[in-house]
């Protein structure tokens, strides 16, 4: 069978741990080259070490455009191109249910990662695809950006800006035959599902993930966890040539959390009224 990113280079932001580690192992599975960025360095040379002549990894800063440049020049210079750019790298924050209780002591980094590292990660990867041949731009975003709710709202408001920002880029860079597309996942089982704080233990982190699953399970209508692979299969879809006539777009991989209320409202109203005509009735 043909594998679907043959002969492509890529680079994964934040491709060490989670979805990114997924994404970069799917690649590669596919016949890409791929570069992994990340400020993990211990995982993500183990990483590169596992996948041989097929990864590069680079220590990478997303939100200093210094090193975002030497990235892209990295693949370059490595592996001859770059085809595939998924800016996946992002951060949470602290958690405050409340906005009046937020101190927004974490505004900047979460802007800095989750949103200016994007906006450089496509400019930089842009500024080389022009001029040969185009490729595919892919942000990570989240339901979170465009699903409206209490909680995280400065991690709210940076996936917001990314679903905007990749519908602007894909109309600014089409020209070019460059392809902007961004993925929201929902529920996935990853260690930032948990919104682990500073100094948590994995034990601990793995009793929060006990209690919070069912809580957040409640409110989508596939009873499943997401897992990293889910996103990986949709970052493949957009960097291969399989998505070449889209762009613009939110690729949405939720179990269905975002479509609606998985309570159906209208079975709990017939059966009210239908209890009120029969208590009638008699």
């Amino acid at each position: 069978m043909e594998q679907l990113l043959a002969g492509k280079v890529a680079i994964v932001t934040g491709g060490a741990n989670g979805l990114g580690k997924a994404a970069v192992e799917r690649f590669a599975a596919e016949g890409a080259r791929v570069v992994i960025a990340d400020m993990d360095c211990e995982r993500g040379e183990a990483l590169a070490a596992q996948l041989g002549g097929a990864a590069r990894f680079l220590a990478t800063n997303v939100a200093e455009a210094d090193q975002v440049q030497a990235l892209i020049d990295f693949a370059v210079s490595e592996f001859d191109g770059l085809d595939v750019m998924f800016n996946n790298a992002g951060v949470s924050q602290a958690i405050f249910p409340r906005f009046v209780d937020d101190d927004l002591s974490d505004f900047q980094k979460v802007i800095n990662v989750n949103l200016l590292g994007v906006m450089l990660g496509t400019q930089r990867a842009a500024r080389h695809m022009k001029d040969h041949g185009g490729g595919s731009i892919i942000n990570a975003a989240s339901i979170g950006g465009s699903q409206a709710g209490c909680g995280i709202l400065t991690y709210r408001a940076s996936k917001a800006a990314v679903i905007h920002f990749t519908k602007c880029t894909a109309i600014d860079l089409a020209e070019y035959g460059i392809r902007v597309n961004c993925i929201s996942p929902g529920n996935i089982e990853t260690e930032m599902s948990a919104f682990p704080g500073k100094g948590m233990s994995d034990e601990m982190i793995r009793k929060i993930h006990e209690v919070v699953r069912p809580l957040r399970l409640a409110a989508q209508p596939l009873k499943r966890w997401g897992k990293p692979l889910d996103i990986a299969n949709a970052a493949l879809y957009l960097a291969s040539d399989m998505s070449a006539q889209i762009t613009g777009q939110e690729l949405v991989v939720d179990g269905g959390a975002s479509t609606g209320d998985p309570i159906n409202r209208f079975i709990e109203v017939a059966q009210a009224r239908a209890r009120i005509i029969q208590e009638i009735s008699s």
